[in-house]
């Protein structure tokens, strides 16, 4: 087991056994934000999106825009295979759950599964509790991540989120990931309708 350092010294990371099940789909993921990212397409023919016509109109503009009254969103409660926990004998040798644990309190975890194809780690999931959000929690969950990315010999990290969780996307980039793609569709029929999917990544270290 490893532990954070900083303000957060007191929190304790390790791989999730299949007793933490229910504190991981109980976990809060809610969260409210005042910004939101605006996805649109450059006017016709304009490759730069000025509206002046002098370009090719390929591509798509992503800019950060004040919503008032804030946008505050829970997410339904997440339901995890048991061959994520813990790599055993059982377990699927390229996915793992990863729990962040103050005492005996589960206050966030990464789920993650690496494709040897293209020797990339996905981030399926990663939360921490809103009482513990702000005190690196999320970093040390991405360093456990990481970690396994070696291990498996990932070259990249990927993950996606929804561009009105600006506070994620804000925390991604802080930890080094930058924006790689978008799917303007693949929310429709959910609640989720009319969110983009924002694609980021950054090289395994």
């Amino acid at each position: 087991m490893t532990t954070a350092h900083g303000s957060a010294d007191s929190i304790v990371y390790r791989p999730a056994r299949p007793e933490d099940a229910g504190a991981i789909e109980a976990l809060d993921s809610s969260f409210t934000t005042a910004t939101v990212f605006e996805v649109s397409e450059p006017g016709p023919g304009d490759g730069n999106g000025d509206g002046n016509g002098d370009g090719v109109g390929f591509g798509f503009l992503l800019r950060e825009v004040t919503v008032n009254p804030p946008v505050r969103k829970a997410f339904p409660p997440e339901e995890h295979d048991e061959q994520v926990f813990g790599g055993g004998k059982d377990s699927d040798a390229d996915a793992r759950t990863f729990v962040a644990l103050d005492g005996e309190l589960l206050c966030g975890y990464a789920a993650v599964g690496y494709a040897p194809w293209n020797r990339r780690l996905t981030i399926e999931d990663i939360e921490v509790a809103p009482g513990h959000r702000g005190r690196g929690i999320g970093r040390g969950l991405m360093e456990c991540a990481e970690r396994f990315a070696r291990e498996r010999g990932a070259r990249h990290l990927w993950l996606e989120v929804s561009s009105v969780n600006a506070p994620a996307v804000h925390a991604y980039r802080r930890m080094g990931f930058t924006f790689c793609g978008l799917d303007t569709v693949l929310y429709e029929g959910t609640p989720a309708a009319g969110e983009r999917a924002l694609y980021m990544s950054r090289p395994c270290r």
